[in-house]
């Protein structure tokens, strides 16, 4: 390893290190939300080695089992253990919400940056789309669409990844548009640099810090989305746990003789889509240039900072 590569890995480490610091320091509701995230993460990772029980390991004689040592939630109508599916619920919220928002910074990253970098017709024209697209009610788009394509784990994927990346656009447009016009992309038009790769090498880096935010504050709505589609019946097949589709069956159906059926899954949805939240927001607060300078990179201890430095100044006039 060159001495080079050593400083670069130096510092991207250093920086790491600094929004961490950061985060604690500044954000500790944001670090909350970041272990419920890192949390969700290895849960949904680990989960067949967590689970005490299959995800449809059925024993109809222990039907709507009240919570005890071998089910420590209780069971289903089915006698499925309920906290093995929470656990696997976990996981398909995972592989949901990730490559959902994966899927969906890619296609925003496709129609943003060559809209805004191109501008003229092609940008009123891709505008135009987005438009007409985000005029519909998302909800109605999704369940259309699920209802085309039919339920399923890739189908749920493309179309949250493919609906969402399009309204996302239009935050990357903006980014793009605020850039295009710096010395280095003129040098590089100058030069004769080839437009892809003024995108690639130039603009997305420049950007990385929305894309972040974007993804951050993306997983959560995904997450829901799939919730809410499941809950519906537009989601996944019933032999795949979801929190969504746990609420729709057997927690609508017999909420009044178990009403933990549907507790267990809603408090989850809620904690983990409030922590990504949480999450998102102290991230893009971290991340924004605009709130590096002043208060805004070091918040209530850099306010107290200035404070006292007045008070000293005014005292030393004096």
């Amino acid at each position: 390893m060159t001495a080079q590569t050593q400083t670069q890995t130096a510092k991207r480490k250093s920086a790491l290190a600094d929004i961490l610091f950061r985060l604690i320091k500044e954000k500790p509701v944001g670090a909350v939300g970041g272990v419920i995230v890192v949390l969700l993460l290895f849960v949904g990772i680990f989960s067949n080695f967590i689970a005490p029980y299959g995800m449809n390991d059925v024993h109809l004689a222990h039907r709507l089992e009240a919570p005890s040592i071998q089910h420590l939630l209780g069971t289903d109508q089915l006698g499925r253990d309920t906290f093995s599916r929470i656990i696997y619920g976990a996981r398909i919220s995972t592989i949901i919400g990730v490559s959902a928002t994966l899927l969906n910074i890619v296609i925003a990253i496709i129609i943003g940056t060559t809209s805004g970098f191109f501008g003229g017709k092609f940008d009123t024209i891709m505008q135009r789309f987005v438009d007409a697209w985000m005029s519909f009610p998302s909800l109605l788009i999704l369940i259309t669409v699920m209802s085309l394509v039919g339920t399923g784990l890739i189908q749920i994927i493309l179309v949250l990844g493919i609906s969402g990346g399009i309204s996302s656009s239009r935050v990357v447009r903006s980014a793009v548009m605020g850039i295009r016009e710096n010395i280095y992309i003129l040098a590089s038009k100058v030069i004769g640099v080839p437009t892809p790769m003024t995108l690639i090498q130039h603009i997305i880096p420049n950007i990385m810090a929305p894309i972040i935010i974007i993804f951050s504050t993306t997983i959560g709505s995904v997450i829901l989305s799939e919730a809410a589609l499941s809950f519906l019946g537009f989601g996944l097949p019933p032999d795949i746990a979801s929190w969504g589709g746990m609420l729709s069956a057997e927690g609508r159906q017999y909420m009044e003789i178990a009403p933990r059926l549907a507790l267990w899954p809603g408090i989850c949805l809620t904690t983990v889509v409030w922590g990504m939240n949480i999450f998102g927001d102290a991230l893009r607060d971290l991340l924004d240039p605009r709130m590096r300078g002043g208060v805004g990179r070091l918040g209530n201890l850099g306010a107290k900072k200035i404070q006292k430095f007045l008070i000293k100044r005014q005292v030393l006039k004096n």
